[in-house]
């Protein structure tokens, strides 16, 4: 088998806030060309859902053929991918390739000089965070600013927490809120700017 890639090309996932995922390769957006899936399924990692399963399908196509990447998919994903555990990851080439040689007994490979004793070092397992702790810790906001910024009763936040997850319009409003405190930091910034050339 031939090993087609750049071993300093880069894949590099990131999670929003409230969950939309995005994955690129060599700096650009990364898709599947082939869907392993009845339906198109959106990327993911951290797991074994089909979202996983399509990435390191998609990952091990990228970087060596479809037959090695439908035979190998499912090791890949428990090994790897549900290891990706953090919003931001970055797996480089020479991982997955380092991987791939080590799970097929013969690989043409002129082009890279990777060390055979490169190994993947999986990282820690943690546990699911709470989704409204999250946006809480992150915002450096309690439970009950929250309420208070969404108007919303205090005890509708805590029903959120128990039940971990946020419904659709409290994603959208929080995402409002995110961006209008983005662009009051604008305002802030700006009016603090006009105040120094007025004291200079």
């Amino acid at each position: 088998m031939v090993i087609n890639s750049r071993n300093n090309y880069v894949f590099k996932g990131h999670k929003s806030l409230l969950g939309s995922r995005f994955v690129t390769y060599g700096e650009l957006e990364f898709k599947s060309k082939i869907n392993l899936f009845s339906k198109e399924e959106a990327f993911d990692w951290g797991n074994s859902s089909q979202g996983a399963k399509q990435l390191a399908f998609s990952i091990l196509c990228q970087l060596s053929n479809e037959e090695f990447a439908r035979e190998n998919f499912s090791n890949f994903t428990n090994e790897i991918i549900r290891e990706l555990n953090s919003r931001d990851w970055v797996l480089t080439g020479g991982d997955v390739i380092s991987w791939i040689k080590e799970n097929t007994e013969v690989v043409e490979d002129v082009r890279l000089n990777i060390p055979q004793n490169q190994k993947i070092i999986p990282k820690k397992k943690k546990t699911k965070i709470n989704v409204v702790k999250k946006v809480c810790n992150e915002l450096h906001i309690t439970q009950k600013n929250l309420a208070a910024i969404l108007e919303v009763p205090e005890g509708t936040v805590s029903s959120w927490a128990v039940k971990n997850e946020i419904p659709r319009l409290g994603k959208k409003a929080i995402e409002f809120y995110i961006e209008k405190q983005k662009n009051q930091q604008i305002v802030d910034s700006y009016k603090s700017f006009v105040d120094l050339l007025n004291a200079s």
